[in-house]
């Protein structure tokens, strides 16, 4: 916790699980001293919150008995995207287990009104999705280190090993960090390649944050970046096709690769690259819609070797 009212928010949330608490147990869990907890008891009690302080040697702090916050109020579609976003954090491996997402959802149940309560407990025990998993986040620390220093624009230094090297520190500027296909990325400025750099987090580790600040490029998008980088990374097969399609169908099966299509009398132009023509050709067989391969012809060649394959493990059986 790095900021004073989040752990004046974080006071509030023990001293209502726990009851009287002594001034040295909620500096440790604060990690802060005993002056600074009697400044945010004071701040407590200047927001209207009412706390006792008893004194000897089992004394401390506590809420005024009886007391409780208001209900937290939400609309139909805010307790949807609260109950929603813990499915999806479970989903994803965003939460170390299962038990952090079940706290959360207690903590808001506390102060939820009885309808929203159900509503929420039937949202969570009724629906799933089906995301893909984090690959390779593990390390918890480090990505809550990387977004702390983005949002606070602090430069990072982290030792990062690339694909097939030697590890390597790097000073970065992190602009932003995204989440895309089970695995989470930073992008932001490399001061080793003094350029915009991506760079995958189960790859780096020993994240420090330095005392250097930046200044984000305005309207910064990480996630178009990296769709834009992923999508103009060299690879050793170009790849021509046509779609013979709209691009509105097009756009809505291809999940943001529209960049690289062009419009055409026939339909659409695909220009790309691939290292694999078979997990291409696997790619390709899935779409709804007629596709001309153009190049390379060891593509075409890949496509027909999977769909007589297919054909040989489907049978009909009476």
């Amino acid at each position: 916790m790095s900021k004073p009212v989040t752990r004046v928010l974080t006071l509030l949330e023990l001293l209502q699980t726990h009851g009287l608490m002594s001034g040295p147990e909620i500096a440790r869990r604060l990690l802060v001293d005993n002056r600074t907890v009697r400044r945010y008891i004071s701040a407590l009690e200047e927001l209207g919150i009412p706390v006792v302080t008893e004194q000897g040697r089992y004394g401390g702090y506590k809420l005024v008995a009886g007391f409780k916050l208001p209900p937290m109020m939400f609309t139909d579609e805010e307790t949807l995207a609260i109950s929603l976003g813990l499915l999806a954090a479970n989903q994803l491996g965003l939460a170390e287990n299962a038990p952090a997402i079940a706290s959360v959802q207690a903590k808001l149940e506390r102060v939820m009104p009885g309808n929203l309560k159900r509503r929420v407990r039937a949202i969570s025990n009724s629906a799933s999705l089906i995301l893909p998993k984090a690959h390779g986040s593990d390390n918890k620390d480090d990505l809550l280190r990387l977004t702390d220093a983005a949002h606070a624009q602090q430069r990072v230094r982290f030792s990062y090993q690339a694909e097939s090297s030697e590890p390597q520190l790097r000073e970065v500027d992190p602009y932003g960090i995204v989440f895309r296909r089970g695995h989470w990325y930073m992008v932001g400025h490399c001061h080793l390649r003094a350029a915009l750099r991506t760079f995958r987090l189960d790859r780096l580790s020993n994240v420090i944050a330095l005392s250097h600040s930046f200044l984000r490029p305005a309207e910064f998008d990480a996630a178009a970046h990296l769709n834009q980088s992923m999508q103009n990374m060299p690879r050793q097969y170009p790849v021509s096709l046509i779609l013979h399609t709209d691009m509105t169908s097009a756009s809505y099966y291809l999940h943001g690769l529209e960049g690289l299509l062009q419009q055409q009398d026939d339909g659409l132009l695909m220009n790309t690259s691939t290292d694999s023509v078979q997990w291409f050709a696997r790619w390709l067989v899935q779409m709804p819609f007629q596709i001309s391969i153009l190049q390379p012809l060891s593509l075409w060649q890949a496509v027909d070797a999977h769909l007589r394959l297919v054909q040989q493990n489907v049978r009909f059986k009476a």
